[in-house]
């Protein structure tokens, strides 16, 4: 099994190898190209991008934070809060927006340089500011010149000064200097103007806000930014801006109460201001009157049940707000009422879930559709809260109310107990109960005003910064290594498109192996490309590779053994072109210079072209034999190559297939055997004439040339169903005019044999080049 996996992945290398590394020089230039792209990218084009955290503790109580005992004391109004919640309200679009205004991200600066517009945060000596910026309009690029000397900005024929408000195309507009300025602009200076909506939620996509875990109270922040002290900016603000909006909800809440407070105090005064005047009066008019002892004691009972119904009533009361509070809502986010001297912690836990409900509505209300699942459960969750809540109301109202009935019918008991007092000691305790009881009420409320005073100090802090923002010392992005390494694969994968495209796409015969998908004729020679002669005369090879390529095709054949009597050779093609002249002339020349008798026979009586290499275009030949007496042995033909002797087509050139059947051709080749060893027999091609099967009939072995890169697919296709090639006798095929595949010559061609190619020095052999074609 080892040894099959080694075979396999070595022979998958070897054919990427044979398909590819021809064509190195194209993936070496296409790699070049690719890198030098990679370089003017990040040099000219690619604008680096900086990394900016900062980490934040909210005060949640279920995973272990709350503030000081002490502090929470003082603080009545500090509450612990779930870290979801907090990360959701820090990634609001409200808090957003206000980050977008506070930094004038709304007019983000440029230097437009000659290949990019960079950031001119940090560079740019003014910065702009929009005195209504949700009335803006997008305008892209404003050009302008900052003049330091008369401390203005130019704008086309407009000067604005600086920190002043003026009036301009854009609406009202300031210019200020920059206090982030760290070095001066190197290309000219412009700025656009954004709606502060759309670049909040730009920033919203940017900003990424999480815990650090499932059970920490962390948050942290991330923002990557071209510009590292702009992102440094904008998570500083979004912490402030969050610990601002902190502060001012408990301030709102501290202050709803101190109202409800004073309106008490204020009411408690005028009361108590009347029952001491009715005193003063009471005094004045009837006399003081001193209590029995049997007074003194029902004046302390009365007084504990009249504070405690006094206490019952402010309690009523604070119910009475909140179910108001609760009954009066349509989902609007707004401060819960106070609930002072409601001692219940359910009720108070129902309505922070109310408040955190509502606020989560509001958020998604302007965000979600209105059958959004997750904006529907957030309603049907409100909807829930709320009739528990106004029972928890209720509930306590009527133990309240069973309460102050009770303590009233005591009180009613103690009254009848009254009427054997005398009647003025009974008016004065009347009246210092009552004294009594204010007094208490308003010291209850002197008590719970100073507590909300002490509320608006910021004591307790709801959040703790635990890391300001911070940028990375280096660009996160573009990677130089991951942009070169998308080159380098960029350009293989260009390169190998390109050699793929160009050989599938391609409907020329490329590779031997389409010879033998169709067709099960051998393939006895594989000859390479040479460049044709310019002059169309027949020379003798000089290349080694040609040479040694027709004593293969020789051996091939078996034309060396000593019994072969397969002397007469057909060579033919499917179209014009494929190189059957080239075939049949030189290997008729390399038998002859093999010391045998050769006779080349030129059937192509339409186009005689081996005639025409041998200078005897339109001689009397093969024509004239068998259409008159001619004698045959005047059309036989010496050359000065020897053993080699040329039967030219004739002088009447044109379709004479008829005359391949008066029976001359009998004598012919009956003659031509008995004086030569082998008779090579160049015919038209199949595909267009008949010709070539009648004349196989007199052959002993049929060639069939195709040509690389010449000889359409289709042909080569059609050979298993159209029968030709088995009409021809013996069929064999040659790969002609084969040529190396890429850019280099080696053993990566297109056929099995080619790519070793010799040339002679002295008695070695050496790798070298050639081609060859008809």
């Amino acid at each position: 099994m080892s040894h099959n996996t080694t075979s396999s992945e070595d022979s998958f290398i070897s054919s990427i190898m044979h398909k590819y590394l021809p064509y190195w020089p194209l993936f070496i230039v296409l790699l070049l190209l690719s890198l030098m792209g990679g370089w003017a990218y990040l040099t000219y084009y690619a604008t680096p991008q900086y990394e900016v955290t900062a980490s934040l503790m909210i005060k949640d109580e279920e995973k272990g934070v709350s503030g000081s005992k002490i502090t929470e004391s003082i603080d009545a109004f500090t509450a612990n809060k779930t870290i979801e919640n907090e990360i959701s309200v820090l990634q609001s679009r409200a808090l957003m927006l206000n980050v977008v205004k506070a930094l004038k991200l709304y007019a983000p600066l440029h230097e437009e340089g000659k290949f990019k517009s960079v950031s001119a945060y940090t560079s740019s000596p003014v910065i702009v500011e929009i005195k209504n910026p949700d009335k803006i309009t997008d305008v892209p690029k404003i050009s302008f010149v900052y003049d330091e000397t008369r401390k203005v900005v130019i704008i086309g024929p407009d000067d604005y000064p600086l920190d002043k408000w003026t009036s301009s195309p854009y609406g009202k507009i300031r210019f200020s200097a920059n206090p982030n300025k760290e070095r001066e602009a190197v290309y000219p200076l412009s700025f656009s103007l954004l709606n502060p909506t759309t670049v909040a939620n730009g920033l919203l996509a940017r900003v990424r806000i999480q815990a650090s875990s499932k059970f920490s109270s962390v948050v942290n922040m991330n923002v990557k930014d071209s510009v590292p002290q702009r992102g440094e900016d904008i998570l500083n603000e979004i912490i402030s801006a969050y610990r601002q909006i902190a502060v001012s909800e408990r301030n709102r809440l501290a202050a709803n109460t101190l109202e409800f407070v004073e309106e008490r105090i204020k009411s408690v005064v005028d009361e108590l201001n009347a029952l001491e005047n009715e005193v003063v009066e009471f005094r004045s008019t009837k006399g003081g009157v001193n209590l029995s002892e049997q007074g003194r004691l029902y004046l302390e009972n009365v007084r504990d049940n009249d504070r405690k119904v006094s206490e019952i009533t402010t309690q009523l009361a604070v119910l009475d707000k909140v179910e108001a509070y609760v009954t009066s809502k349509n989902n609007a986010a707004s401060f819960v009422p106070s609930t002072l001297g409601i001692n219940d912690q359910a009720l108070t836990h129902l309505l922070q879930n109310l408040y955190d409900s509502e606020i989560e509505y509001q958020k998604l209300k302007h965000t979600t559709a209105q059958n959004n699942p997750v904006l529907i459960s957030v309603i049907n969750e409100i909807e829930n809260i709320r009739p528990r809540i106004l029972e928890n109301i209720r509930n306590q109202k009527t133990n309240l109310l069973a309460s102050r009935a009770n303590l009233t019918a005591t009180n009613n008991t103690y009254n009848s107990v009254l009427q054997s007092i005398p009647e003025k000691e009974r008016e004065l305790m009347e009246l210092n109960r009552q004294q009594t009881v204010k007094n208490n009420a308003y010291n209850f409320l002197l008590q719970k005003r100073e507590e909300t005073v002490l509320s608006y100090a910021p004591t307790v802090e709801e959040s703790k910064v635990i890391d300001m923002a911070g940028s990375s010392s280096d660009p996160i992005s573009p990677q130089p290594m991951y942009i070169y390494l998308l080159a380098i694969m960029g350009a293989f994968g260009v390169g190998i498109a390109f050699v793929a495209g160009k050989e599938l796409l391609n409907s020329k015969l490329l590779f031997r192996a389409e010879i033998s998908e169709y067709t099960n004729a051998p393939i006895v020679a594989e000859l390479t490309y040479i460049k044709p002669q310019e002059t169309g005369t027949f020379h003798i090879p000089t290349e080694a590779t040609v040479i040694e390529q027709f004593r293969q095709l020789r051996a091939t054949l078996g034309l060396y053994g000593r019994t072969f009597t397969k002397k007469k050779i057909l060579v033919t093609s499917s179209i014009p072109g494929e190189g059957k002249s080239y075939v049949s002339s030189n290997l008729a020349w390399s038998l002859a210079s093999s010391g045998k008798k050769v006779a080349l026979l030129d059937f192509d009586l339409r186009n005689p072209n081996t005639s025409s290499q041998f200078g005897l275009y339109k001689q009397e030949g093969i024509i004239e034999y068998l259409n008159t007496d001619a004698p045959l042995e005047n059309i036989i033909k010496d050359t000065e190559f020897g053993n080699l002797s040329i039967l030219p087509a004739g002088n009447d050139i044109g379709d004479h297939t008829e005359l391949l059947l008066n029976g001359k051709l009998e004598y012919l080749f009956a003659y031509l055997e008995e004086t030569f060893d082998y008779l090579i027999i160049d015919t038209p091609p199949i595909d267009l004439v008949s010709d070539a099967y009648l004349l196989s009939e007199y052959s002993d072995i049929s060639l069939l040339v195709m040509r690389h890169a010449y000889t359409p697919k289709s042909l080569v296709q059609r050979l298993r169903t159209d029968n030709k090639i088995q009409s021809l006798n013996n069929a064999a095929i040659i790969f002609n005019a084969v040529k190396p595949r890429g850019f280099v010559n080696g053993r990566y061609g297109y056929g099995y044999g080619y790519g070793y190619e010799y040339k002679y020095t002295d008695k070695a052999y050496r790798k070298g080049g050639a081609t060859a074609k008809a």
